[in-house]
């Protein structure tokens, strides 16, 4: 067999293995679904230290932090969402499902601090997850009047976009705190009440 008929086949299996692996990650975070946090002194899997309180919120020193990645695309209304528009603001990004009851459960508080902290630039964001469809997903934020917008991502593309070695969302609820700067300050993989969110915020809003 020649080279040249060789290659389209190559192809077809760096393809196969590379599919594999997104779907291998995709379901590690349906695994960790609705799941708890870490706690006490973590490492991520490149080496980037960080530190995970016993409350569950995990955080990097300002000069050790990662980039944020690009996310961004299609929101449950239909519109776009951008996350690079936002730089110069802290960015809360969560990840939520309509099925998942801890999200539920956290939802309100979501939404108190996203309106008691939008006058001091804090833009909130959510990242819809394993929905098939956006009809359960509307009903939910219709139920708990959510304000801020939420990437559509059915099959967690954004989740993986989140660079290894970071405080990515590897859970599901996870709510991430991006600085002013576009790096990634603060994370915790469980439901948050508003007292964990302000702590969250609070120092990252404080610096200069």
């Amino acid at each position: 067999m020649s080279a040249a008929r060789r290659a389209p086949r190559s192809r077809r299996v760096l393809t196969r293995r590379l599919s594999l692996t997104a779907s291998a990650a995709v379901a590690a975070l349906v695994l960790t679904a609705c799941g708890e946090g870490d706690g006490g002194t973590a490492q991520s899997g490149s080496g980037a230290n960080y530190v995970a309180g016993k409350d569950g919120i995990a955080v990097v020193d300002k000069g050790e932090r990662k980039d944020a990645p690009a996310i961004g695309g299609e929101t449950l209304d239909g519109s776009t969402f951008d996350l690079a528009d936002h730089k110069g603001k802290v960015v809360v990004v969560n990840v939520w499902g309509s099925w998942c009851a801890p999200c539920r459960a956290e939802a309100p508080n979501l939404v108190k601090v996203a309106e008691d902290t939008a006058d001091q630039g804090v833009q909130f964001v959510g990242i819809n997850t394993r929905d098939p469809n956006k009809g359960p997903a509307i009903a939910f934020e219709k139920d708990y009047e959510v304000g801020y917008p939420s990437l559509y991502d059915p099959q967690g593309k954004q989740i993986l976009r989140f660079p290894r070695g970071s405080l990515s969302p590897q859970a599901i609820p996870s709510t991430v705190v991006i600085d002013r700067d576009g790096k990634i300050a603060a994370r915790t993989l469980q439901a948050v009440s508003e007292k964990q969110l302000r702590a969250m915020i609070d120092p990252v809003l404080a610096e200069k």
